[in-house]
């Protein structure tokens, strides 16, 4: 059974006020709140473990190399890869950039095409951008359905002679539609094109198995998932891995060099690690993982399905709002509210200690899309509950321009 009072009882920043009311935190797609457990475990490295990885012959050292090798073990696990296909990074974001910058350049070539969609975050888009500029290859979008879906028969239409490597999100960090990578992938493979999946919105609300997906690369960051700040984590089949020359390069990556010049870099993933890693970053993740594992990923998503639904009927039925996936596979609703500003409206709910996010979500090649080049998103986390919803909802019945005029002036 899924007890989210007590879930809630792990969540220290959960017991905040703002502007003297209750703090209802509903921008979790931005980042997410970190349990306690996480939280003593960044605390432990810095209390109890400080020390270097991979460099030291005494028991401390030799300590923080064993709790990097299990947080590689647990985030593979979770998900369903082999450790030596887990990379660690500072997020999604270099992540993206790493493949586009080694991967992307040994298979890309001039006149080749590279596909996304309108709906990427801009770190699925601009590594891109760059990668065509300098290889002379073409970017192409491919369609989505008139609601905004991504969907395989679309795919299909866009593939052409010219198409080596898809990049997609699988989870839309404005829409909250799921893609149906599995079946992408499979089509993208008969056709000889590789498969990168950003996955900030999906890994930390869905179970994945990328074995199962069969995606090429999959990319997620630590803060959307209850882990610290600042880590994240490139998989990547260990063939591709291996194939592939690191972006930068420094101690820990390599085996031994030479005055000539000769390098003899570590085997993967260790030769895309250089220098000193973010290590507390790494021991919170790994406990993020295990904290999620625990409650339960499946249980996760339907929760939190349930709860935008939830949101979502009592929006559908209030004249002053205008929404944008009323059929939202995750917990992101996406709206605004007629005839004001979304962050004028942002603003009010924020007085009322409510949290959002208002603007274009780094999604700025959406607003063809869905007519508008703002919105308000509202985003659901297993720590959320009806409450939070209903205060919400009220806040927005109250939201016309005059209050919204009140509460700045």
């Amino acid at each position: 059974m899924f007890e989210v009072e007590k879930i809630r009882k792990d969540f220290p920043m959960l017991n905040n006020t703002m502007n003297g009311h209750p703090l209802v935190y509903l921008d979790n797609s931005a980042t997410t709140f970190k349990p306690q457990e996480v939280i003593d475990g960044v605390n432990y490295f810095y209390s109890a473990l400080t020390a270097n990885t991979h460099r030291g012959d005494y028991d401390i050292a030799f300590k923080v190399d064993t709790e990097i090798d299990n947080a590689r073990s647990n985030i593979a696990r979770f998900i369903g890869c082999d450790p030596k296909e887990v990379v660690f990074t500072s997020g999604c974001t270099h992540s993206l950039n790493l493949v586009a910058n080694s991967f992307g350049k040994q298979l890309i070539k001039k006149d080749d095409v590279i596909l996304l969609t309108y709906a990427e975050h801009a770190s699925n888009v601009l590594p891109w951008f760059k990668l065509a500029e300098e290889t002379g290859a073409r970017i192409e979008y491919i369609p989505l359905t008139e609601e905004g879906r991504l969907t395989v028969d679309n795919v299909h239409k866009a593939i052409n002679e010219k198409v080596k490597l898809i990049s997609i999100a699988q989870v839309g960090n404005v829409l909250g539609y799921a893609a149906p990578i599995k079946e992408i992938c499979q089509l993208a493979h008969n056709n000889g094109i590789k498969v990168i999946v950003d996955g900030a919105q999906s890994v930390p609300h869905l179970k994945i198995n990328v074995r199962d997906l069969d995606c090429d690369f999959l990319t997620f960051s630590g803060h959307k998932m209850c882990g610290p700040s600042g880590i994240g984590v490139l998989y990547g089949k260990k063939e591709l891995l291996d194939s592939m020359e690191p972006t930068f390069y420094g101690g820990g990556s390599n085996a031994r060099f030479k005055a000539d010049g000769e390098i003899l870099l570590k085997e993967t993933p260790e030769k895309f690690e250089a220098g000193t890693p973010n290590i507390e970053g790494i021991m919170g993740l790994s406990r993020a993982v295990t904290y999620l594992e625990n409650i339960g990923m499946d249980e996760i998503c339907q929760y939190e399905k349930e709860l935008a639904g939830y949101l979502i009927n009592q929006l559908k039925e209030m004249d002053n709002i205008i929404l944008y996936n009323p059929n939202s596979d995750t917990g992101i609703v996406t709206f605004n509210v007629k005839d004001i500003f979304p962050q004028d409206a942002s603003g009010y709910l924020n007085h009322q200690g409510i949290a959002v996010r208002s603007g274009n979500h780094c999604a700025k090649l959406l607003v063809n899309q869905i007519g508008t080049d703002a919105t308000i998103r509202c985003s659901i986390y297993f720590y959320n509950t009806k409450e939070d919803v209903d205060q919400l909802v009220e806040a927005l019945k109250t939201c016309t321009i005059e209050n919204c005029l009140a509460t700045f002036f």
